[in-house]
């Protein structure tokens, strides 16, 4: 068993999916909340979805300001929503997201800056369809991070800077964003979110991090970072769980290989699931599915 208090840098966020089935009733006063339970460890959340951002889902949104002193958005700050055409920035579901956090004086964190899904296509083509060059695709990710980290400077105190940039073996991943500006578009993206808001703390984020290839190749990547003097903070660590993976063994050496490094890990996702995994799915590729029979 991992005992959180022999690791120092252990898990500042937790993010938990609440289920409440039809006779197990939850007295939210009467009980201790989570985020009190965790008080002297870390910060507990929870990723909010506009119904919960709006509290148009009242009930969902009193279990997040009950329960939680941290939250990151699902959607509303990726690419697609907030900045969906060259011209056109679509604030109004960022900014009920940060009033939210403040009002119930939570930790708020942004997601994401930079990642290679709900990207629309004119961020990486011209107006003929062709791919930009590398000058052209900077200058966008410059303007777009100066927007978004510079509206909510001093608010979002943390930001998933780039989002699952690795392959499961450790290499990069064939993305637009590497094809045309090179490996350094991760290190370029920390650097423009530091230069909009110097005093956010800065994260990459990524998943099956516990398989042992894949964390040496974010080992990697942190350690260039570092040594180029970029203030990465922390580690976003989904942890998507099944019964046979990871071990305890894979999990305690993924947050202590990060701690070892001097950063955070933040675990930004957690489930665990019960059902089969006939393809060996352990990870939070979109692009796969299965059905079960």
């Amino acid at each position: 068993m991992l005992k959180m208090s022999k690791i120092n840098n252990f898990v500042p966020f937790l993010g938990l999916l609440v289920f409440l089935t039809t006779g197990f009733i939850i007295n939210l006063q009467a009980q201790t909340t989570l985020k009190d339970a965790c008080q002297d460890y870390f910060l507990i959340g929870a990723a909010l979805n506009r119904a919960q951002i709006f509290e148009e889902d009242k009930r969902g949104a009193n279990i997040v300001k009950t329960q939680f002193n941290t939250i990151s958005p699902e959607n509303i700050l990726k690419w697609a929503a907030v900045h969906p055409q060259p011209d056109r920035f679509d604030f109004e579901a960022a900014d009920r997201y940060v009033a939210f956090g403040e009002k119930y004086r939570m930790f708020i964190v942004g997601h994401t800056l930079v990642w290679h899904n709900q990207t629309p296509d004119w961020v990486f083509k011209d107006a003929k369809g062709n791919f930009v060059s590398r000058d052209q695709l900077l200058k966008r990710l410059r303007e777009h991070i100066y927007a978004v980290v510079g509206r909510y400077k001093g608010k979002i105190k943390g930001w998933d800077v780039v989002n699952e940039a690795l392959n499961d073996d450790g290499t990069m991943r064939q993305t637009p964003w590497f094809k045309i500006i090179g490996e350094d578009f991760i290190a370029k993206a920390f650097q423009y979110a530091h230069e909009a808001d110097p005093d956010a703390e800065l994260y990459y984020n990524d998943y099956s991090l516990e398989i042992e290839a894949k964390r040496k190749g974010a080992i990697a990547l942190v350690k260039n970072l570092l040594a180029k003097g970029i203030p990465i903070k922390a580690i976003g660590l989904q942890d998507h769980n099944n019964l046979e993976f990871p071990t305890l063994a894979q999990e305690d050496a993924t947050i202590s290989d990060f701690a070892a490094l001097g950063i955070k890990v933040n675990i930004t996702e957690l489930d665990i699931s019960i059902l089969p995994d006939p393809q060996g799915f352990n990870g939070a590729e979109v692009t796969l599915s299965f059905e079960m029979k």
